[in-house]
């Protein structure tokens, strides 16, 4: 059982312990930071996966 496994119920939950922990105020604040770490990390892989497919590309050619 993964963290792809959580459902309809279990995202509702940890909405609602977000909202009692962190409050409203805070929530998008939160929600921004989380969305942005997570651009900067598929930023960041996708970067690694182009260098290293350039890098086979250059070892076929030689």
């Amino acid at each position: 059982m993964g963290l792809a496994n959580i459902g309809i119920p279990g995202l509702i939950l940890i909405v609602v312990l977000a909202l009692i922990i962190f409050g409203p105020k805070k929530l998008p604040e939160i929600g921004k930071a989380a969305g942005e770490t997570l651009r900067e990390f598929k930023s960041t892989a996708n970067d690694i996966m182009e260098g290293k497919s350039e890098n086979v590309e250059q070892k076929d050619k030689t």
